[in-house]
């Protein structure tokens, strides 16, 4: 099994994606935001899934779609004019939407009941609400899952500087794309996010803590930030974090200009979602790293929507990998 097919219908769908964001994007000024609208990012969120969803339908009309969005609000009368806006956004990258009906049942496709242990689709079409609307670091992430493994994943990350640490954006923006077995690739976008150049992906080969980067969440509202700096330091790394938002640090690990990417929540209640980082880990495993939970279990999706059997994240070069998992048992226990 190639999943060559598959991987060409990830990449293609997720840079229609790309255009919707940027638009979306594009109309929101800069500190102009009201913290309680999230309409730009909703708008994005609605219109991305309409369009994988549609897309999935048609080239593969059997496998169904996880998605993190419903179609409520583009079904209810008083989002009369938020429905117009994501039909609008729909009709760049799909002229065939002929009306907000429409896409509400493109989009409700993902809400279906999906058996997990079979063949399924997951996306989350816009990972890091606040970046996004900050117009900083976002994602968007389309994976395929059979059977609890991860086959294809595509991760778009259009504002992700070339190198971490620096003032310097992207004109275009990149694509990240990985098969399992087959490796993973950079794909930079060029004008008309049309792809301009492919390139081998890989971790970074440093093994010295000192010498390595790490990536973390830019708030952390149970102080997952102090967790983590014990951690680190417990591991040896000296530099201080890049902290950017989205599965955008799932990229920065797997090109090598990150080692490290942990995440940890001292919350009991807390489990994490499926669609935050299937297309991030196939990525990062495919690009020489690994990727466990705190305790060094990998990933399980066959449970559901939510990764239930899993704590936190580790995501690494895999060079430096059971020593954080030491680093965090001595800090953090095994409960």
């Amino acid at each position: 099994m190639t999943l060559q097919s598959e991987l060409e219908f990830a990449v293609e769908v997720v840079r229609s994606a790309v255009k919707i964001c940027r638009s979306v994007q594009g109309q929101i000024s800069v500190g102009k935001w009201d913290k309680g609208d999230k309409t730009p990012v909703t708008v994005a969120d609605l219109a991305v899934q309409a369009v994988v969803s549609h897309g999935l339908h048609e080239k593969f009309p059997h496998d169904p779609l996880m998605g993190e969005e419903g179609s409520e609000e583009l079904r209810a009368p008083e989002f009369a004019d938020l429905a117009q806006q994501v039909t609008q956004h729909v009709q760049t990258v799909r002229p065939d939407a002929a009306s907000p009906a429409q896409v509400a049942e493109w989009v409700e496709r993902g809400q279906h009941a999906i058996d997990p242990s079979r063949r399924y689709w997951v996306l989350d079409p816009v990972d890091g609400t606040k970046g996004f609307l900050r117009k900083e670091q976002y994602a968007i992430a389309l994976a395929l899952v059979e059977r609890g493994e991860i086959l294809v994943g595509v991760l778009a990350c259009p504002n992700l500087p070339t190198t971490l640490g620096t003032a310097e954006s992207p004109i275009y923006g990149q694509l990240y794309a990985a098969v399992r077995g087959g490796g993973a690739q950079r794909l930079d976008l060029g004008p008309g996010d049309a792809i301009a150049k492919r390139s081998p992906l890989r971790v970074s080969p440093e093994s010295n803590p000192a010498l390595l980067d790490w990536v973390e969440r830019v708030e952390s509202s149970d102080k997952n930030h102090d967790v983590t700096s014990l951690v680190v330091s417990a591991v040896g790394i000296v530099n201080e974090p890049h902290r950017i938002d989205s599965q955008a640090k799932y990229a920065a690990v797997a090109r090598g200009d990150a080692a490290l990417y942990l995440r940890h929540s001292l919350s009991k209640t807390y489990i994490e979602k499926v669609w935050d980082h299937a297309a991030g880990v196939i990525v990062t495993e495919e690009a020489g790293g690994r990727v466990t939970d705190v305790h060094g279990q990998r990933l399980d999706f066959t449970v559901g929507r939510q990764l239930e059997r899993n704590t936190g994240i580790v995501a690494s070069n895999g060079l430096i990998h059971d020593r954080v998992l030491q680093a965090i048992a001595a800090r953090l226990g095994n409960s």
